[in-house]
């Protein structure tokens, strides 16, 4: 992910790529030098950066983040924030305390097909998420942090609030994950308005799947997020007929146009821009970040009663 921030960052007409940073420096010079940028081994002192995008190891966010947000500089975060919910929410205390904008990685919220379905939206009540992919032996963490979090983002800012109840049931399934790292986590949400989200993540697929499905009482929008394309159906009728065969449904299909062609990465940096210069307010852009994280939590502590 971190030579995809650099190309972006390089690519944007607002920003320019100052340091490239990363401990390797056969990796961390190749994309330097290709983006035009410095490469550096750690952290360097900020006082010439207008702000700073930590993509690395998750175990690693915490002392980046608060190194950065030491010296009042603006970060964007990959997801998850810290490796725990207490660390997480001493990285959104510290930038709060500072008032400093805050972003996380929570890549889906700009993919195309999805801005694009959220612009339609009435009254959502159910909302069914399925990741599922191939195994990836160099992921270490399960399903919950690495898949989950991205649907349950999505979820509570479809339905509009962080839900009321969660349940979650984790499987343990492959022999090179670690004892501790779920492969899969099924996942029921409810909010206080009576919405419900089923959301499904798993590692053990054989193919990769992200699908998602929003119902309404008149219609249902369905997400493509690997096509990026929305198709809508409404319901028009039911009637019997006298050939034996049955019933004959009637379904209006309405596929809309998708208003940006733009890549996730690309939009919210321009958004993390955006925070910066004081056009999207920084501290409704942090509260954004904790409900995911503290549902995520909630998912994992099922370890617990294994």
């Amino acid at each position: 992910m971190g030579s995809h921030h650099a190309r972006v960052i390089a690519q944007s007409p607002r920003a320019e790529l100052a340091y490239l940073i990363d401990t390797r420096e056969d990796v961390g010079r190749e994309v330097a030098d290709r983006y035009g940028a410095t490469w550096v081994p750690e952290l360097p002192d900020l006082h010439d950066v207008d702000a700073v995008v930590v993509a690395a190891a998750t175990e690693a966010h915490y002392e980046l983040a608060m190194k950065v947000l030491g010296q009042d500089r603006p970060l964007l975060i990959e997801k998850p924030v810290a490796d725990s919910l207490l660390r997480t929410q001493e990285i959104l205390d510290e930038a709060e305390a500072r008032d400093l904008p805050l972003m996380c990685g929570l890549l889906e919220r700009y993919n195309p097909a999805v801005m694009t379905a959220r612009a339609l939206l009435e009254q959502p009540m159910h909302v069914v998420a399925t990741r599922h992919s191939p195994y990836a032996p160099r992921i270490k963490t399960g399903v919950a942090w690495d898949l989950l979090v991205h649907d349950i983002d999505l979820a509570i800012n479809i339905i509009g609030s962080s839900p009321t109840a969660v349940d979650a049931r984790l499987g343990f399934f492959h022999p090179d994950s670690a004892p501790t790292a779920e492969d899969v986590a099924e996942t029921v949400l409810e909010f206080q308005n009576g919405a419900i989200a089923q959301v499904s993540a798993s590692r053990v697929g054989q193919r990769k799947i992200r699908q998602l499905s929003i119902y309404e009482l008149d219609r249902l929008v369905e997400v493509d997020l690997l096509r990026r394309d929305v198709v809508i159906y409404r319901h028009v009728s039911e009637n019997s007929v006298d050939d034996g065969r049955g019933y004959r449904q009637q379904t209006v299909i309405e596929i809309p146009e998708i208003t940006s062609s733009q890549e996730p990465l690309t939009t919210q940096f321009g958004r993390f821009l955006d925070v910066i210069d004081g056009v999207v307010d920084a501290a409704a852009e942090r509260a954004t970040i904790a409900p995911s994280h503290a549902v995520i939590d909630q998912v994992i502590s099922k370890k617990s009663a294994r």
